[in-house]
């Protein structure tokens, strides 16, 4: 069982079997399989580190807890809102805004001195992840045309995403120890104001 289970792994890690699949994406799907990367590197160079920030900052556990659940709240009130305005307006202005607003957001953290002002900016957060995750999904199911493939295919989206964000923790953790939270948030709006330039290619693919 073991060995067959390394085979497969082996098998479904291999360069050529990676780059097949890839080709058969369409430019829509690398288009949104990419800013997702990059948007998750963004986000990853923060990561862990956010306890860290935040206790700088001042705040106590109770003032976490509190400032985490309002930004997990007002995200999921935002998602179901995003999602009936869809229906309407399309995901692709949406997926672009999201993208865009977290840029805002990570360059934002330079500006954060108390948790009042952390709490604004997880909210703006908030924010920007409701409008982008439902959207990214509708989209990248939309343009994924190859059904025998699509395990895979949403397999490589998860799993590049994951590893981007596992490259950049690491990245977040030498900028933080090397130099300070201010070229973190820099380096980490940086990133994810290149992946909103990225996302925005999808507007191409829009229906009026």
């Amino acid at each position: 069982m073991w060995t067959h289970t390394l085979h497969l792994i082996v098998e479904c890690t291999r360069y050529d079997h990676v780059y097949y699949t890839y080709t058969m994406l369409t430019h829509a799907e690398k288009i949104l399989l990419w800013s997702n990367n990059l948007w998750g590197f963004g986000v990853g160079i923060l990561g862990p580190l956010y306890a860290v920030f935040a206790t700088e900052v001042g705040g106590d556990v109770m003032e976490l807890t509190w400032v985490y659940s309002l930004y997990l709240v007002c995200m999921g009130l935002g998602v179901i809102v995003v999602g009936k305005l869809t229906e309407k307006y399309g995901n692709e202005v949406f997926v672009v805004a999201g993208y865009a607003l977290s840029a805002v957001a990570a360059f934002g953290y330079l500006l954060v001195h108390s948790m009042q002002s952390l709490l604004f900016i997880q909210i703006l957060m908030a924010i920007a992840n409701a409008l982008l995750i439902p959207t990214w999904y509708a989209l990248y199911d939309k343009f994924s045309g190859d059904d025998a493939h699509d395990g895979y295919i949403w397999g490589l989206s998860s799993g590049l995403y994951f590893i981007f964000q596992g490259i950049a923790v690491t990245v977040g953790g030498y900028l933080v120890s090397e130099y300070s939270f201010d070229v973190l948030f820099i380096a980490m709006g940086t990133v994810l104001t290149i992946s909103t330039f990225v996302q925005a290619k999808i507007l191409r693919y829009r229906v009026q």
